[in-house]
């Protein structure tokens, strides 16, 4: 074969292709054109649906992940309706069974990414928590500031904000201060043996209950523990709203209450003894 007849061969292929092109191009702009509205068809039906869900549940994750999977399941009815048009059926069952194999494939390296996800959606339809409660969960006590689908983020009232996975979250115990909208503080102190217990006990939850943060309508209570070797050990229980007072704030206060009311009333917080080694003592003196 000389190089007359193969550029004769290639003109052929090339003219046989850009025939088929030509033929295809009505079919090529109607599939580009479906694709195009199925993607503004997309982002209204979406956003149409977020509205909508947004007037009957106050569950933002919940709305937000709804809104998405409209979306992407409309965009894919369009890629396939414009596959259709193109006459590519066969590319549209083996883009399936790729999907398939694909989605099987990533599972398996991203398991813990896949679970994350799993996880976000199982916490965003059970709620467990919500944006501005207040929770501890993995060693973490805080704010929530974000639910998504990944992670969760947590202020944790240091100036820093924690992200942690939605597996953890999901797994793990959580407790939740702003479910039940308030908190119990503990103080825990001892007063001496001298000391009359029910005179302590009067001026102590008297102190506790006069700060301005305690819910009044919630008792402040004082129950004795158990006899140590110096002191009768007590703890005080009351109640404030974590929303609006630091727990923090609420438990170093009540301890100020508490001792100025018994400076105020003689009543003595025995703190723990000293032994001192007199003989030893003494054997330095000499020394000196």
């Amino acid at each position: 074969m000389d190089f007359s007849q193969a550029a004769g061969l290639i003109y052929a292929e090339l003219t046989t292709w850009t025939r088929t092109a030509i033929r295809y191009l009505p079919k090529l702009a109607v599939a580009i054109l479906l694709l195009v509205i199925f993607t503004f068809l997309s982002r209204w039906l979406s956003r149409w649906v977020i509205r909508g869900l947004a007037r009957v549940s106050t569950n933002v994750s919940l709305v937000n992940l709804t809104g998405a999977v409209v979306r992407v399941f409309v965009v894919a009815v369009g890629l396939f309706v414009a596959l259709g048009v193109l006459g590519l059926d066969k590319t549209v069952t083996s883009l399936l069974a790729g999907a398939g194999v694909i989605a099987l494939a990533i599972g398996f390296a991203f398991q813990d990414l896949t679970a994350n996800f799993i996880s976000g959606t199982m916490l965003a339809l059970a709620q467990p928590i919500q944006v501005g409660d207040i929770v501890e969960t993995n060693g973490y006590t805080g704010k929530v500031l974000d639910i998504k689908l990944r992670s969760i983020v947590i202020d944790n009232g240091q100036g820093q904000t924690v992200e942690i996975p939605s597996k953890d979250v999901f797994q793990k115990p959580i407790k939740n201060f702003s479910r039940i909208g308030h908190r119990r503080i503990e103080v825990a102190a001892g007063v001496s043996y001298i000391d009359d217990l029910a005179t302590a006990q009067r001026v102590a939850t008297t102190a506790v209950s006069q700060l301005p943060f305690v819910v009044q309508n919630l008792p402040v209570d004082l129950h004795y523990r158990n006899f140590a070797d110096a002191n009768i050990q007590f703890v005080i229980w009351f109640w404030i709203n974590p929303t609006v007072t630091n727990p923090q704030t609420a438990l170093s206060e009540a301890i100020i209450a508490v001792k100025r009311a018994f400076d105020e009333n003689n009543i003595l917080i025995v703190f723990a003894g000293q032994t001192f080694d007199l003989k030893q003592k003494l054997a330095d003196q000499k020394a000196q």
